[in-house]
Order: structure tokens, then C-alpha cells, then sequence
């Protein structure tokens, strides 16, 4: 397996700010679009803003600018607050953010302002879940939330639903998860109602979730939640803990997929933070490795990391090279090593070269509306396109516009998903 570089994009004018995917000039192809925040707050605590968002398509064109990049933006520490979607139903795709303390629509393919709203509160900005509480035939309404406590759920007029105060943790996960017609919203610990009810809770759990997963991992033909956190749990969609992990220190990111196909059911790939650094002290001796469970919990393997670096991303990639397996993503690996894909004997198959930048970090989605998904690889001055075969990004395989999966409307540094 290959990865073929397609091209390079100069991003510098965007400044160094967080990708985000969609196709938003409805071209066929996915265009980038970077979203830079504040960055006189300490993001532990306090939520960010965005303050520039810069568009382009795979070509490397700029398409459009709102806001001024700034040389001291935000860190990567938690999320920003902006997503691609189409939040009006008009068909076409905008990006919508807090910036300038308001909820802003802006049109997909030229950044102009739609729309703006009232925040239902002063930090109710830490990220953005969109949601479908009223079982309509599409997802229209809008979930807020502060750091860790708070909650809000708006209308499309963005009138307040309902709140909610628990251990929310990073980013909640809005599914189905029972087939009632309304997305349930897993908050943190607490699964909760499309009325913001709580049906159930993690009650034994401690600190918080770090990232949800929604998919059939027994393979009894039924969804289950699968939380990481302290421990990696998964539990059903009425809330009995199935199997419980507690292989790891901190299980700071996990991910679902077939990623084995002598298995049955999912299995589940995870990163554990084995000793923390401290960033803010500039302490980066941490370290941390990847595992894998089966779908009983069962430890399959644990990386023995010989490099330095504790703030590794996994993803689930799907259909790199267009044969149908999941691949383990992981990326922002630190200590000198380059963003890969592992399969589930946790050997790199694929390697995406270092190039400029401490960290690097990686997108992934169907670029061209073949079937497949592709990566783009991005520090603070260039964002490098991969595939697993040789494409023109200036050339679409689709002849309409590209529809945005939930993934990609679910941007997070805390990446959950579903798998179908």
C-alpha cells in the first residue's frame, strides 16, 4: 500500500488554524476550509471563539476569507466552535461558528454572512453538535455547551430546547440510538432524551469522557454506546455496561471499525495516555501508546512506544485503497514520527512523510466523490493531499454536489462517529 501525494496546498494565508471538510461550492469535490481562534485564554478552562475562517479548494486556490489571521491564534488544546453543514436545508453547504459572540451562518461558497444569533449564554461556545430533537426528516437543531458543565439545546431559530448541567464532558454524541425517530444525545455520562431527559448513566465512571462511538459491536443486530474515559466501557442502548476495559491509564481516544476481518462483530482501537505531559509547563516527556480490543473487550495488543509523545489522535479510516477494510489512524503522534494508517495487528501499512511543524494534523473524507476516502495532511504553513491512487484533484467523479456525512459535520479533537 501507497500514498500517493496528489498535491500541496500554501495555506499560510489562512494562518494556523484547525481543517475543516465539505463540499462547499457544491463542485464535486470537497474544499478545505481552516478556522482559527482566540488565543489569549486558557482553554482548559475556557472555551474559544473563532476569529478568522479561510476557504480553499483542492487545487490550492484561495476561495474566500472572513476575519484577519492572527500569528498568536489558539492552540489545539480543545475545540473550536465551527462546523460545515447545511443548517438552512437550502441545499448548499455553510459554515457556521461562534465568532464575534454570535452563532454565525456563512454562505458555503463565498463566507458572506446569512444569519447570526444570540448566544443562549456567555461561554456557550466550547463546540458545535448538530442534532435532529424533533424527528424531522433531517437534523436542524443545534446543541451548545461550556467546558464541562453545561449544556444548551436550540431550535433552528435558535430558540432554547431545553439545558442541561452534568459531567458533559468534551463532545457529546447525538444518535439514535433506540430508533424512536429523535437523536439521543450521549453527554458525557449521561444518556439523555431528545426532551434533555436523562435515561440513563455511567454512574461508576470517573473524570470524564473523552469520546463516544455508536455501532453494532457484538453483532446482536442492535446499537451499543461505546465511552472512553477513565476506562473504555461499551453498554447498550438501554444502559447495561456489556464489558468494561481497564487495560489502560488514561483512554483518551477510541475507535470502532471492522478493522479485522477474521472477527466477529467491531473491534475497537484506542489511545492510552501512559504517563502526561504538561504542555503548559513545557513539559513533553509524556508518552502514551495505542491498544486493541475485540468485540468482548479482550485485549488483542498494546503498543510498546519506543518514540516520545503523548497526544497521539486514532480514527477510524474507511476504504483507503477502495478494497473495503478500516484502517487505524493515528496521527499528531509527536517524538519525530509521521501520521500513518495501522491495520489491526498494529503495523503501519501506510506512512504520510513529516513535513513542516512539531505536530501535524490529518483530515480524511470521500475528496473526489469516488467511494473513497483520502487524507490531508496539515501543519501551519502547507496542507499535502494523499490517496491510495493516483488522481488530478482538479477532477470530480461526481456530477452534483457532494453530501456532507455526519462525520464531517462532527468535527472534533475528540473524534466519535457511528459505523453503519
Amino acid at each position: 500500500m501507497t500514498a500517493e501525494l496528489l498535491g500541496r496546498i500554501d495555506i499560510t494565508a489562512a494562518g494556523h488554524g484547525k481543517g475543516l471538510l465539505g463540499d462547499i461550492n457544491g463542485d464535486g469535490r470537497m474544499e478545505v476550509v481552516f478556522v482559527q481562534a482566540d488565543g489569549d485564554i486558557d482553554d482548559r478552562y475556557v472555551p474559544h471563539t473563532v476569529t478568522c475562517v479561510t476557504a480553499y479548494d483542492l487545487t490550492g486556490k484561495l476561495l474566500w476569507q472572513t476575519g484577519t489571521p492572527s500569528e498568536h491564534p489558539g492552540g489545539f488544546g480543545s475545540d473550536f466552535p465551527a462546523q460545515v453543514y447545511d443548517y438552512d436545508g437550502d441545499g448548499k453547504l455553510e459554515v457556521i461558528c461562534v465568532m464575534d459572540h454570535k452563532f454565525k451562518v456563512l454562505e458555503g461558497s463565498t463566507g458572506k454572512l446569512k444569519k447570526e444569533y444570540d448566544l443562549p449564554a456567555e461561554e456557550a461556545h466550547d463546540c458545535i453538535i448538530i442534532a435532529n430533537l424533533t424527528g424531522g426528516p433531517r437534523a436542524k437543531e443545534v446543541i451548545l455547551k461550556d467546558r464541562y458543565f453545561n449544556m444548551w439545546a436550540m431550535d433552528e431559530n435558535f430558540n432554547v430546547l431545553w439545558t442541561h448541567h452534568g459531567n458533559i464532558g468534551h463532545f457529546p454524541y447525538a444518535y439514535d440510538i433506540n430508533g424512536d425517530g429523535f437523536d439521543e444525545v450521549m453527554a458525557g455520562y449521561d444518556m439523555l432524551d431528545h426532551n434533555g431527559n436523562i435515561l440513563w448513566s455511567c454512574h461508576d465512571l470517573t473524570d470524564h469522557a473523552d469520546c463516544l462511538w455508536v455501532g453494532d459491536v457484538n453483532g446482536d443486530g442492535k446499537k451499543e454506546m461505546a465511552v472512553g474515559g477513565s476506562v473504555t466501557c461499551l453498554y447498550s442502548a438501554e444502559g447495561e455496561e456489556l464489558w468494561r476495559y481497564e487495560g489502560s491509564i488514561e483512554s483518551q481516544h477510541i475507535a470502532l471499525g471492522r478493522f479485522d476481518p477474521e472477527l466477529p462483530g467491531l473491534q475497537l482501537a484506542g489511545l492510552d495516555r501512559i504517563r502526561r505531559g504538561d504542555g503548559y509547563k513545557g513539559q513533553w516527556d509524556g508518552k502514551d501508546g495505542m491498544f486493541f480490543v475485540d468485540s468482548e473487550g479482550k485485549e488483542v495488543w498494546k503498543e510498546d512506544r519506543k518514540s516520545k509523545g503523548w497526544l497521539t489522535i486514532v480514527e477510524t479510516l474507511q476504504n483507503w485503497n477502495g478494497e473495503g477494510r478500516d484502517y487505524i489512524l493515528a496521527y499528531r503522534r509527536g517524538g519525530g514520527e509521521a501520521p500513518g494508517l495501522y491495520d489491526h495487528k498494529g503495523i503501519k501499512k501506510v506512512e504520510f512523510p513529516i513535513g513542516e511543524g512539531a505536530y501535524e494534523y490529518v483530515l480524511h473524507g470521500d475528496l473526489f466523490g469516488r467511494g473513497a476516502e483520502d487524507v490531508i495532511v496539515y501543519s501551519e504553513k502547507e496542507a499535502r493531499i494523499y490517496s491510495g491512487t493516483k488522481l488530478n484533484p482538479a477532477v470530480s467523479f461526481a456530477d452534483k454536489p457532494l453530501p456532507q456525512p455526519k462525520r464531517l459535520y462532527s468535527s472534533t479533537l475528540y473524534p466519535g462517529g457511528c459505523i453503519e
